[in-house]
């Protein structure tokens, strides 16, 4: 499998377009900046199949509606945060005046539960890693030794706990348990920034001293 990463918007979050070889895609956080998204799609030639969400910050869902329309496909998200899609208050859009308000569509499919989802080819497990924000969802794909954490986990630093729902000790929790349990070579895909891997996060992340 193929993975691009696309930082879009202000805070250049990242979008994160995996293929496999016969070109079916599933889109991560569209954050912003559709256009940039759909360039990169139509270059690869790809053909989306499913739009994954980490959480519903704004930073991460700014292009989910002209993204979902344009290529008709449905919304994978938790359970705890289908709702903030159509509340900026919640997905934090509304404390930034320079930003238009986020207001999307519900999800299509709402995740209740951690287990594998089969979408299409993919096979991705579900892990529900709160703190960040109380509905985030880590996607880890076994066969090719990857994880999508959102804002859980960066490389040196972890996901600020001070907005609506966030949590230190959920989020510390939810680290050791759902991300550092894997295998140290694992990649580590952040909501922003570099990739990592659980070894270099055990051995150098300040905020994670003693796991």
């Amino acid at each position: 499998m193929k993975i691009k990463t696309l930082p879009v918007g202000p805070i250049q979050a990242n979008c994160y377009l995996m293929s496999d070889n016969n070109g079916n895609c599933l889109i991560i956080d569209p954050g912003e900046e559709p256009a940039k998204i759909q360039e990169a799609i139509t270059k690869a030639q790809l053909t989306p199949i499913a739009i994954l969400l980490t959480h519903a910050h704004f930073d991460h869902i700014g292009a989910l509606e002209p993204i979902r329309k344009h290529y008709n496909v449905p919304v994978y998200i938790h359970k705890e945060e289908n709702l903030w899609l159509r509340n900026a208050e919640l997905n934090g859009s509304a404390k930034y005046p320079m930003l238009q308000p986020v207001m999307c569509e519900l999800a299509d499919h709402v995740i209740d539960r951690e287990g594998t989802l089969q979408i299409g080819p993919f096979e991705v497990e579900v892990r529900h890693t709160p703190g960040h924000s109380p509905g985030s969802l880590s996607y880890v794909f076994h066969k090719d030794r990857l994880v999508i954490v959102g804002d859980t986990l960066f490389r040196q630093g972890i996901g600020r706990t001070d907005l609506p729902g966030g949590n230190t000790h959920q989020l510390l929790t939810a680290i050791e348990q759902k991300l550092l349990s894997l295998d140290d070579d694992y990649k580590v895909y952040p909501g922003h920034g570099p990739k990592t891997t659980p070894k270099d996060e055990m051995d150098s992340n300040p905020f994670l001293n003693g796991y």
